[in-house]
């Protein structure tokens, strides 16, 4: 989880270092779902050649599924800090009001 307080921007510096780590986070995700699709196929044509039993490329891609499915998280979801309004009310409601 990100828990590094946000501000809002100020400068164009900081605009354009935040779009380059999320184009840089959406390529590494583009590149391990090709890596995973690829190597799941493989995977399917040895069970298919070896007789087609107990599917047992399943457990692969059930694991690594999950693990995919938090990258696409990080990557896609939603992705933000903590703000200062969040600190604000967070505040508010441990004083009760």
């Amino acid at each position: 989880m990100n828990d590094e307080i946000q501000t809002p921007a100020s400068t164009e510096e900081e605009l354009r270092e935040r779009a380059v780590a999320s184009l840089k986070r959406k390529a590494a995700f583009r590149h391990m779902l090709f890596v995973y699709v690829c190597v799941n196929l493989v995977l399917i044509g040895i069970w298919a050649l070896s007789g087609a039993g107990y599917f047992w490329p399943g457990w692969v891609i059930g694991g690594w599924g999950i693990a995919i499915a938090f990258q696409a998280w990080d990557v896609y979801g939603r992705r933000r800090g903590i703000s200062e309004d969040d600190i604000s009310s967070e505040i508010n409601r441990l004083r009760g009001g």
